[in-house]
């Protein structure tokens, strides 16, 4: 099928979602005009219903529940139908319950080298705790593991297509989005051809990620050439709450269980600057080689066991490699499936509060909320030089316009601000102190912290680190820095939205 008639099937079941969603706010029209007839009951049992879900709401552990506290006592019907839809947790839906099942069976798989924790705790006592709470929550601290870093998606997209065609036993992919051109023609050539010399080749894609390319061709043509797949929350299903809001972001790639990719690049040719959307696209990754790799390969084997129902011998795609590297690596994962902290955010909480000298933040969108900003803060008030690099040029301008709300009281405390001005940034780090440095697909947003299923590495003591720091002085240089008496003076209809778009930031 052509790219235009993907798209025009990727947008059919797009509009069959959206006819959907409107007959729920039809459905939400009618009982307001059933108020109306009887009115004080309807009061009443409206008022009551409101205190109840406000008050279940207030002893939930994550924060931006606050956000709904509000929107059910002020808007009583219309906060309760916005809520069914966008803002229950799911954190016992089918797909959370295989995960966390899968996740108990392969962490006995995960072991963690007491001896590598032990090293880490006696080069930084500071650090260390970092490693000890990924750890605890499953995800072992590894040695022996090379990495090479990314400061492009170019180079990076460049470097997974050679190590591709060497693949000799299988090969496991895990995408957010998928989209048609030049680089997915190009794998998908070498995944055919692999397949064809007995590679097992497995392939995730999330549906609303890949929505204009996941049509029944394209999933025909996959199986057709012996890729097995699956597909992580179709969008049609489950419409009465919107289970497009909880998307599978991770990326992932793993070659013969020796070499593992992960950070911000998805399979699409803006990633590589091949075409132009938000001017020169810059993005981040990593390539482990070694014992890490096997962490990689779990997150993948339970996403999939997740999503098909299939569990897998783990240790079949178990392979040693021996690596004398310097350093530590832990990859780690999070997701709404977590029912006490979730990673995503923890992780970063962590890193923030242990820096001493520096903190070196890129993200594509800063949608903070209260605790990560007052952490940020704080940490610039106790002495760490904190710089934070965001897009000049954005892909969602509702999105762009509360991460620069956010500036004001980040640089009123200290904190540096730059927009990087040849484009979009989409990497996803943080280094601190020539220690520590983090890349994956996590975003400083609610949705990577509550919504998302998200992964990442943390590095300790690497050489990488130094590359990692060089790539954010580099971008600094040719960013622009913001000025807070500047920013102060924006214009009073651009202040105005802001701060309407900040009390939805939740939902963005």
């Amino acid at each position: 099928m052509s790219l235009f008639k993907a798209k025009i099937s990727g947008i059919t079941r797009g509009i069959t979602v959206l006819i959907a969603l409107m007959l729920q706010v039809v459905s939400m029209f009618g009982i307001v005009s059933l108020m109306r007839q009887y009115a004080p009951f309807m009061y009443i049992a409206v008022e009551l219903t409101s205190v109840i879900l406000a008050f279940i709401l207030a002893n939930d552990d994550k924060e931006y529940k606050e956000f709904w506290i509000v929107i059910v006592l002020v808007l009583p019907v219309f906060g309760y139908f916005l809520y069914f839809m966008w803002g229950r947790s799911s954190i016992n839906s089918k797909t959370n319950k295989r995960l966390r099942k899968a996740e108990e069976r392969y962490r006995f798989a995960l072991c963690q080298d007491y001896n590598a924790m032990q090293e880490l705790k006696r080069l930084h006592p500071n650090k260390v705790q970092i490693s000890r709470y990924l750890s605890a929550q499953g995800y072992p601290l590894y040695k022996n593991t090379e990495i090479k870093y990314f400061s492009l998606g170019d180079e990076f997209l460049k470097d997974l297509t050679e190590e591709l065609k060497n693949a000799k036993k299988f090969i496991f992919l895990e995408f957010f989005i998928i989209s048609g051109g030049e680089i997915v023609n190009e794998i998908s050539e070498i995944l055919f051809q692999k397949a064809k010399e007995g590679v097992e080749v497995r392939l995730i894609m999330d549906d609303f990620g890949c929505l204009l390319l996941n049509d029944r061709s394209f999933r025909d043509n996959l199986k057709k050439n012996g890729i097995k797949y699956g597909v992580f929350g179709p969008i049609h299903q489950e419409i009465s709450r919107l289970s497009f809001n909880f998307r599978d972001h991770k990326k992932i790639v793993v070659i013969d269980g020796k070499t593992g990719y992960t950070g911000g690049v998805n399979l699409a040719d803006e990633y590589a600057n091949k075409i132009e959307r938000f001017g020169h696209w810059k993005d981040s990754g990593v390539k482990l080689e070694g014992n890490a790799v096997f962490s990689l390969t779990s997150f993948f084997m339970e996403m999939w066991e997740a999503i098909t129902g299939e569990e897998e011998d783990i240790f079949k795609y178990k392979t040693d490699v021996k690596k004398d590297i310097p350093g530590y690596v832990q990859p780690y994962m999070g997701g709404p499936h977590k029912k006490i902290s979730n990673p995503s955010e923890s992780t970063y909480t962590h890193t923030i509060n242990k820096a001493r000298d520096y903190l070196y933040i890129t993200t594509p969108y800063l949608v903070l909320d209260n605790k990560m900003r007052s952490d940020i803060i704080c940490a610039a008030e106790s002495g760490v030089d904190v710089r934070i690099i965001t897009p000049k040029k954005y892909d969602k301008w509702y999105v762009h316009m509360v991460t620069q709300s956010n500036y004001g009281k980040l640089m009123e405390m200290g904190v540096k601000i730059y927009e990087y001005s040849k484009g979009f940034i989409h990497a996803k780090n943080i280094i601190t102190d020539d220690e520590c440095g983090i890349c994956g697909t996590v975003n400083m947003d609610y949705r990577s912290f509550y919504l998302h299923y998200e992964c990442g590495v943390v590095i300790n003591e690497h050489p990488v680190v130094s590359e990692m720091k060089k790539d954010f002085i580099d971008t600094m240089k040719i960013s622009k820095k913001l000025n807070y008496e500047e920013w102060k003076k924006r214009p009073l209809g651009q202040k105005i939205m802001q701060q309407v778009l900040k009390v939805f930031s939740p939902m963005l």
